[in-house]
């Protein structure tokens, strides 16, 4: 039986959304983004699923095959799902970085200081390429350091053993809509919106 992925609730309602989030996205991006954009890649993940039930493994190549095809989207998706939770889970607040007190002290020890981190971020973010992400990453597996990766699409440049505690979304379709071309705008917005409560449960949850 494939393995059935769930789309995962928001920390608020779609209409407290609209509200919240308004300051980083219009409301009806907030709409289109989850329930559209990032739904249908937990609907394609499960349809992927469901076709590597009966793809044919013996056609494997290096070129082109109905098993390479799927497991490429299969990891494309993932992380797209991935990146969209953690993207909605970390946004809804006062952008109030004392509220999370283990993740602040992480920042300062890895960066030296707050605005350090936050000026990096935002390059980091910004300089992706016009599809991708700034993550905040825990490099679980190897170092047990806090990085700020640039992500481009949802994949490229990832890092293994990597778990993501804030994600920015800096695809051109979360924030045309409000802010056209101005993806600095954005994710000065984004920094301010964030819920470093939630951003602080996160890396408790995963930090050695």
């Amino acid at each position: 039986m494939a393995y059935e992925w769930k789309f995962n609730p928001r920390p608020y309602s779609d209409d407290e959304a609209k509200d919240l989030l308004k300051a980083v996205v219009s409301p009806e991006t907030s709409d289109w983004h989850y329930n559209t954009h990032h739904k249908g890649y937990v609907t394609f993940l499960n349809k992927i699923e469901s076709e590597l039930e009966t793809a044919d493994r013996s056609t494997a190549n290096g070129n082109y095959s109905q098993i390479g095809e799927l497991k490429r989207r299969q990891t494309w998706n993932h992380a797209g799902t991935v990146l969209h939770d953690v993207y909605w889970e970390v946004l809804g607040g006062d952008g109030d970085s004392s509220k999370g007190p283990e993740i602040l002290a992480a920042i300062v020890h890895n960066f030296g200081s707050f605005d350090t981190w936050k000026a990096d971020f935002k390059a980091t973010a910004v300089a992706a390429k016009l599809s991708g992400w700034g993550v905040l990453t825990l490099d679980q597996l190897y170092s047990g350091r806090l990085l700020n990766v640039l992500v481009d699409e949802h994949h490229y440049g990832a890092i293994w053993g990597g778990i993501p505690l804030i994600s920015c979304d800096v695809f051109e379709h979360a924030y045309y809509h409000k802010d056209g071309p101005g993806r600095a705008k954005y994710v000065d917005n984004f920094l301010a919106n964030l819920h470093w409560g939630r951003i602080n449960e996160r890396y408790k949850k995963f930090a050695r």
